[in-house]
């Protein structure tokens, strides 16, 4: 598929000071854009006479890709199997199908094998919307029967046949963009049900994450978890994988995966269930999922799909950077805030008791799908959680989506589908630009460091409560107030822009303020957890700061004096 805005693959995305426009709805077919419409599917599906009719409907030329075989070929389909074989006539469909989707936006009616052809199902991912026309069985049986010049079926039972090609294509088939199941009806109503799809379907949306030696999509749409199959099986090495979620997640979503991964045949190597939240993330938990994926019979191309929040997807990202050396990794994060932000990057781990994510390593993800339905089953103190990292992107080096957010963060933490869907392209389009510049966070000053705006205090507080008490985005949230509050009384910024982030990050229900979190603090403590940070270099504290909102920078240069200074401002005791 094409890479619509924000970030038009393949090139990384860029944070943008201007507010782009939210996705128009429309009546028409937006979905299309100038592209053609391919129907898929078994011999008998109606492939042909459904698409002269959805090409009449539509305005569009219609071809049929057998009769333009033919018409190059100068000889039948059956001739051509007869004389050549198989595998010349697959060869030729591929260079027809080719130039028939390079000429113009037109309504296709491709062989029941076309799709079966991974080049083939490439060009048509590239220049079309794919359609598979679903019948059972006894339906293409009868429409079959006595079609004597179909190849496939000479000198064969129809119905056996047609059954050993469904078993065989039906899981590729599957990876089309849409499926709509065909029974006995009329060839109008099909037709009408065809069109019906086209125009209500709407194009996953991708940000392009490029580094230096791998690329790949973070896919954002409505209802992808059911989808995830086809979203997987261009990028998997292998139709195999283990699944690892959570005892939380696990009810809500399991299920759906499972069925979305056989619809195209990847195969369950085992589903590894951890316990829920930030206590999960130990070193006795990631062993677990090391040794039972080893149980399981796993090869190096077996992927490991993280089903869950932060915490699954960095234990699963960690088990799977360390396990037989390193296996192939995909996200599917099902909280707002692992949608936005720890899913994208490749950074994994776990804690210990010297501190958060001091084990891990870099291990970027093949792919990372976000489902922005899921986000419906969050309750809401986890979107405010997830929203505070959405706000952070803005902060970091992006004013114009910072005022987007007080205009529309209401909306994301009120549930509004079309703003959340927004809000995670955004911040996801920003965090890819930051991460392609700088993979492992090795600049010495600004690059993927920058992310880190609010977590040298946010660490610290999670820490004193104890992980899993209070979220992690709760405590961003008052890290970026804390950061910004130090920025203006270290003079780089103006007190008036601490105001204004505090009173965003207030008015979306989130702490921004230590006096918020009802809790007697000490000055010293927060200090300690700080100096244990993984963020410490040659022994010093580093803290980014701003010069203003989208303005953020690195700074070693913070004396620990005037943190204490401030801490103790903002209520705690030395």
């Amino acid at each position: 598929m094409t890479s619509p805005t924000p970030t038009p693959a393949p090139h990384a995305a860029r944070p943008s000071p201007a507010e782009p426009p939210l996705r128009e709805l429309s009546t028409s077919a937006p979905a299309l854009k100038g592209r053609s419409i391919v129907l898929v599917g078994l011999m008998g599906a109606g492939k042909t006479s459904i698409g002269r009719r959805l090409a009449a409907r539509l305005g569009m030329p219609f071809r049929d890709a057998d009769t333009e075989i033919e018409l190059a070929a100068g000889c039948t389909v059956g001739e051509i199997f007869e004389r050549y074989g198989e595998r010349a006539f697959r060869d030729g469909e591929r260079r027809v199908i080719r130039r028939l989707l390079g000429a113009e936006p037109i309504v296709l009616a491709s062989g029941g094998g076309a799709f079966m052809d991974a080049s083939t199902r490439a060009t048509m991912r590239q220049e079309a919307v794919s359609v598979w026309l679903r019948c059972p069985l006894p339906v293409l049986t009868h429409r079959v029967a006595g079609r004597s010049h179909r190849p496939l079926l000479a000198g064969g039972d129809p119905e056996a046949v047609l059954a050993g090609l469904m078993a065989a294509r039906d899981p590729v088939y599957a990876e089309a963009d849409i499926i709509v199941d065909c029974g006995e009806d009329s060839v109008d109503t099909t037709t009408g049900r065809v069109l019906s799809a086209i125009l209500a379907w709407s194009e996953p949306r991708r940000v392009r994450v490029t580094l230096a030696a791998h690329q790949y999509d973070v896919v954002v749409g409505e209802g992808l978890l059911a989808r995830a199959g086809a979203v997987l099986a261009p990028v998997l090495p292998q139709k195999r994988a283990v699944i690892v979620t959570d005892r939380a997640v696990a009810p809500l979503h399991l299920e759906t995966l499972r069925a979305g991964l056989a619809a195209t045949g990847i195969d369950i190597a085992t589903e590894i269930v951890v316990e829920a939240g930030e206590t999960a993330k130990t070193v006795e938990t990631y062993a677990s999922i090391v040794d039972q994926s080893l149980a399981a019979g796993i090869e190096r191309r077996t992927a490991v799909i993280a089903l869950g929040g932060g915490v699954v997807g960095d234990l699963a990202g960690f088990a799977a950077a360390t396990t037989l050396r390193g296996l192939p990794f995909v996200q599917i994060p099902t909280t707002l805030l692992a949608q936005v932000d720890s899913s994208v990057g490749g950074k994994t781990g776990v804690n210990t008791r010297h501190g958060k994510n001091l084990l891990g390593a870099f291990h970027q993800p093949l792919a990372v799908i976000a489902d922005t339905a899921v986000l419906r089953t969050l309750p809401v103190r986890e979107l405010r959680a997830g929203y505070a990292e959405i706000a952070k992107a803005g902060l970091i080096g992006d004013e114009g989506f910072f005022a987007w957010c007080e205009r529309h963060g209401a909306g994301v933490v009120g549930g509004d589908a079309v703003l959340q869907a927004e809000a995670v392209l955004r911040a996801v389009a920003f965090k890819a630009a930051v991460v392609g510049e700088d993979e492992r966070e090795e600049r010495p000053n600004d690059g993927r460091a920058l992310l880190n705006l609010g977590h040298t205090f946010a660490h610290a507080l999670e820490a004193e409560f104890g992980y899993g008490t209070l979220l992690h985005g709760e405590a961003v949230a008052v890290g970026l107030g804390l950061a910004f509050r130090l920025s203006a009384r270290l003079g780089h910024c103006a007190a008036s822009d601490a105001d204004r982030v505090v009173a965003h990050v207030t008015s979306v229900g989130l702490p921004a303020e230590l006096a918020v979190l009802n809790r007697r603090l000490s000055a010293a403590r927060l200090l300690a957890h700080m100096r244990r940070d993984k963020k410490l270099r040659d022994g010093r504290l580093t803290f980014v700061l701003a010069r203003g909102i989208g303005a953020a920078f690195t700074s070693r240069e913070v004396p620990e004096a005037e943190v204490a200074a401030l801490l103790r401002a903002e209520g705690c005791a030395d």
